[in-house]
């Protein structure tokens, strides 16, 4: 499937005040993730590189130590197996893209489904 409507696709719970759904191929994955106004992403890290472009609102950005405020039209490049962490200083908007697949994502979103299915 060459194209993606983000906006039509259901959402995934990623985090506590972390939603959005996501889309992958066999290598990369991609997140249109929506952050509550205050949501906390909580310090953690993974093997995969990440780079996280901020589409609408504001975020504190916290990247192996080093913070950012970030606004509308700033990126962020996080390696792997860097800690990170932020929180969301107005309701924000993310488009994140991971190298490669997070399997943990699309794991959560074939729960998902099946919970879909079964409900």
């Amino acid at each position: 499937m060459p194209f993606i409507d983000f906006k039509s696709m259901a959402p995934l719970n990623i985090w506590e005040g972390i939603n959005g759904p996501i889309a992958y191929s066999d290598q990369l994955l991609f997140g249109y993730f929506t952050i509550d106004d205050g949501a906390v992403l909580p310090t953690h890290q993974h093997p995969h590189e990440q780079w996280s472009h901020l589409i609408e609102g504001e975020f504190e950005f916290n990247i192996g130590g080093e913070i950012l405020h970030m606004k509308p039209g700033m990126s962020a490049f996080i390696p792997g197996n860097v800690p990170h962490s932020g929180k969301a200083l107005t309701k924000a908007l993310f488009l994140d893209c991971f190298y490669p697949v997070r399997e943990d994502f699309v794991e959560k979103e074939r729960q998902s489904y099946e919970g879909e299915r079964l409900g």
